[in-house]
């Protein structure tokens, strides 16, 4: 099993979907619509419209499994319009997912190291993430395991989130 990082461009814009989408499916599968939604990425037009310009804002990014999508993230200088920007130069993980026939062969791990050497390579010290803070905190030990540390809460109408940090 060979694992490659590879800097995505626009003609990737259909394996991000996908990917995005079958991470909303392995969600509901888990009992868990709150965190993005139940239908697809790809059949919610402002979603899709979301994906391209966070992806214009970035770097996306997409690993390969021998070959195959299997997950993605898009860095950018500044976070959403949902989450106050830092008072100093960061670098902010942005639609970071993994396609369901990929989990647990540590696809998000190998996508935040990739996001530690960019911040590093960039000259930025500040590496930060958002994340859906219900499922009894499920994703924020994830990222906590990781090396983040949790910093504020914030919600964006009943959608409760949380901000994390790592040094880098």
């Amino acid at each position: 099993m060979e694992i490659t990082i590879r800097k995505a461009g626009e003609d990737d814009l259909p394996a991000i979907l996908a990917v995005l989408d079958s991470a909303v499916a392995w969600l509901n599968g888990k009992g868990i619509t709150a965190q993005w939604g139940t239908e697809p990425f790809s059949a919610r037009p402002a979603a899709v419209q979301q994906v391209e310009d966070t992806l214009a804002e970035g770097d996306p990014w997409i690993v390969e499994i021998d070959g195959v999508p299997a997950g993605t993230m898009t860095l950018t200088p500044h976070p959403g319009k949902h989450v106050p920007r830092a008072d100093e130069p960061e670098v902010y993980v942005r639609l970071l997912a993994t396609d369901t026939r990929f989990h647990g062969h540590g696809v998000g791990a190998a996508l935040l190291a990739h996001a530690v050497e960019e911040t590093r390579r960039q000259g930025v010290s500040l590496l930060r993430v958002d994340c859906f803070a219900g499922s009894e905190g499920r994703l924020i030990a994830y990222y906590e395991g990781q090396g983040f540390t949790r910093t504020e809460a914030f919600a964006v109408g009943d959608w409760e989130g949380q901000i994390l940090e790592r040094r880098v």
